[in-house]
């Protein structure tokens, strides 16, 4: 009998989900066509949560998938990959994410103040994961670099002063005027 050798990846994710103490969909991040749909995303994320939400267990094996979640007070966190997949990589994708998310909402992971931080969850997954490539796990560096990215300011909403001073300091080989291509 010969054993099943699967290539080695590095799409290891294939979605990520946050859902409500209802089963409803706060955040979701598909990495994969397993599920087309939004009525079919919508199907899974019910089965997963009438499957997961009255258990302590943080391992599931579902669908032909492996889950790894952990709930907090009304909001059910998933990380979802293959069933070949290393559970300790998910974990440390869904501990990555809820520890930069209580950081950044300063321990209150509950859905009201979530909600209000929306733009926060959607760099903190971005840092955390690429097209289902794990790119972090240290908490400390996505909050880290959430906060820088918050810090930029498109140039329409820069103030007269901000405009003013980089013209007096530009950035070193900058130079104003020159010719312009038509």
């Amino acid at each position: 009998m010969e054993a099943l050798i699967l290539e080695p990846s590095l799409y290891t994710v294939k979605a990520i989900l946050i859902l409500d103490n209802d089963g409803d969909r706060l955040f979701a991040k598909y990495y994969d066509d397993t599920y087309p749909s939004v009525k079919e995303q919508k199907a899974f994320e019910k089965n997963i949560f009438n499957k997961t939400h009255r258990t302590d267990s943080e391992i599931a094996l579902l669908e032909g998938l492996t889950v790894v979640y952990k709930s907090s007070i009304d909001l059910y966190f998933y990380v979802i990959g293959s069933s070949y997949e290393n559970e300790l990589m998910l974990m440390a994708v869904l501990n990555c994410l809820f520890d930069s998310l209580s950081q950044m909402l300063r321990k209150n992971v509950e859905k009201r103040a979530l909600l209000e931080n929306m733009e926060g969850l959607f760099l903190a997954v971005d840092e955390i994961v690429d097209g289902g490539v794990i790119l972090e796990s240290d908490p400390q560096q996505v909050v880290h670099r959430v906060a820088l990215r918050g810090e930029d300011v498109p140039l329409t909403e820069q103030t007269v002063s901000q405009v003013y001073l980089f013209s007096l300091h530009p950035p070193s080989g900058f130079e104003f005027g020159g010719n312009f291509p038509n």
